[in-house]
């Protein structure tokens, strides 16, 4: 396998704003800490302090949580080590997709793991721990429900309502009998286990336990009571949407689009649905509910229950780092530039501000792709124009140009400024008639042109359906393929494809990966 790397400017895929923190611009560093580099990490490393009882609690709650599952020396020695001070940790989340998801879900678990390694190889007296964060609180079912393999999309279908962590997976069952082949893993995460969130941690513990990977589940009382004071904070003095709306408007005056919206409250009510809490002179309720309180109620069932308070997205990123003895977060573009938007938030709270990374980027071509893209002599980085860019460019590269008209067009241009010049000595009333007269000809001539483009494109409709094709299996539904596709379109016929990702990833080298079977 053939292994490209293309720069992100020249993808066209990225935000500017994105674009501009990978490359330190002047303009965004007021909105984080550390720079996304090793010697940013290394400065983090330097400075971060967490508390020791909350590593024990970590601990524990890990502990509990793998109790169940097989013993994996490399993640079993990770989180043994969180209790040190000397040891810290490199997050990526995302929600609970069924099967993995979307590829990317996959490269953000490499892109974690990989940098884990790093940071040890460049830091070796310190222990690095990559975390997997389960967003098992999110109530958005419909964006987690479905997965596409094949070309086909499967969709599980459930009255299940809350926080789909809590969703029982067996009625999955009726997703896997409908599945040409699949992982059995799959089978046991989702037959032999009660909740959603517990069937995540078990397969991605089958997939990557063995690269030391810890998977949390921050949906557990002990860790919310550790987050419990910033949760009163926000109920109560509601800082946090001054502060966010603060910087966004900020960004926004830079020139820069903002990703999230902050709330007067930021926190959500559990108890067997996830709903938004609300204050309205004084009073506290839950939409959607009857539950009212008053704000002295609302605190002692925070005090009691801090298990039911679930932060919103403009909270969980400091949930995490409260629990986490955390040094770099890595994300996707639009995960990076809300994170930014964040720092103040963080500051008030005195939290500390990870390193914001990249997480990786990949295109597959696979065999069949790749002999295609080669008998059309199409370069690695044209993959990432639009079809009919690619088509014209194909056209303008690999046919021959006499019949193409640009320089005739031009030349008729010269001739009727010459025309007009010479009719100007003569009778300058003239000149619109002789302008309009060139306008013709030149439209003419333009007309000409896209009538020889057309036959050029009947004459090579089989380099035209092949780039068409191409392009909807890099680019499905004119989605990039790592936002579409699942993982084991790829895995199922390739054993080592994980493998290969964790032999070729380096989330600290800013560049799109172009992954070519031969």
């Amino acid at each position: 396998m053939n292994v490209h790397k293309i720069p992100f400017e020249e993808t066209g895929l990225l935000s500017q704003m994105f674009l501009d923190y990978i490359r330190q611009k002047p303009e965004l560093k007021d909105y984080y800490s550390f720079s996304p580099s090793i010697e940013g990490l290394e400065a983090a490393l330097k400075t971060r302090q967490f508390s020791k009882k909350n590593r024990l609690i970590l601990h524990e709650v890990l502990m509990e949580q793998y109790g169940p599952l097989a013993k994996r020396e490399a993640n079993f020695s990770n989180i043994l080590s969180l209790q040190e001070e000397h040891t810290f940790t490199v997050t990526t989340g995302h929600q609970l997709n069924i099967f993995t998801g979307p590829l990317y879900v996959i490269f953000k678990i490499i892109s974690a793991i990989n940098l884990a390694k790093k940071l040890k190889a460049a830091f070796p007296d310190y222990n690095f721990v990559p975390v997997y964060w389960m967003a098992s609180e999110d109530h958005d079912f419909e964006e987690i429900n479905h997965f596409h393999l094949f070309g086909k999309k499967y969709v599980w279908e459930t009255e299940q309502r809350g926080p789909v962590g809590r969703f029982a997976p067996q009625s999955l069952n009726f997703v896997m009998e409908q599945l040409p082949e699949f992982a059995r893993v799959f089978e046991h995460a989702y037959l032999d286990h009660s909740t959603l969130a517990e069937s995540v941690r078990f397969y991605m513990h089958e997939l990557f336990g063995d690269q030391g990977l810890v998977v949390v589940d921050a949906d557990h009382e002990r860790l919310k009571q550790l987050f419990s004071p910033i949760i009163e904070a926000d109920l109560f003095e509601q800082k946090s949407n001054d502060l966010v709306e603060e910087t966004s408007a900020r960004l926004s005056n830079a020139g820069y689009s903002t990703q999230v919206f902050p709330r007067k409250i930021n926190f959500f009510y559990l108890n067997g649905f996830r709903e938004r809490i609300v204050e309205v002179n004084g009073v506290f309720s839950v939409n959607n509910t009857d539950l009212t309180f008053t704000k002295e109620e609302l605190r002692e069932d925070l005090k009691r229950n801090p298990q039911r308070f679930s932060p919103n997205v403009i909270m969980r990123p400091l949930y995490q780092e409260v629990i986490l003895p955390n040094i770099a977060y890595l994300g996707g573009p639009s995960e990076v530039t809300y994170w930014l938007q964040l720092k103040d938030n963080f500051d008030h709270f005195n939290i500390a501000f990870p390193v914001l990374l990249a997480r990786n980027f990949a295109m597959i071509v696979n065999k069949g792709l790749s002999k295609k893209v080669k008998k059309l002599s199409l370069p690695a980085t044209s993959l990432f124009k639009s079809t009919h860019e690619l088509k014209a460019w194909y056209l303008e590269h690999f046919q021959k140009n006499e019949h193409l008209l640009d320089k005739e067009k031009a030349e008729i241009n010269d001739i009727f400024d010459r025309i007009t010049t010479k009719a100007a000595t003569i009778d300058k009333s003239l000149e619109g008639f002789i302008g309009a007269e060139g306008a013709k000809t030149y439209k003419s001539v333009d007309n000409i042109q896209k009538r020889l483009k057309k036959s050029l494109e009947n004459q090579n409709e089989l380099a035209m359906n092949q780039i068409s094709g191409i392009k909807e299996k890099l680019f499905p539904n004119g989605v990039p393929q790592e936002r579409y596709d699942n993982y084991l379109n790829f895995a199922l016929n390739n054993p080592n494809f994980i493998q290969t990702l964790l032999d070729n990833f380096d989330p600290l080298e800013f560049s799109y990966y172009q992954f070519w079977e031969t």
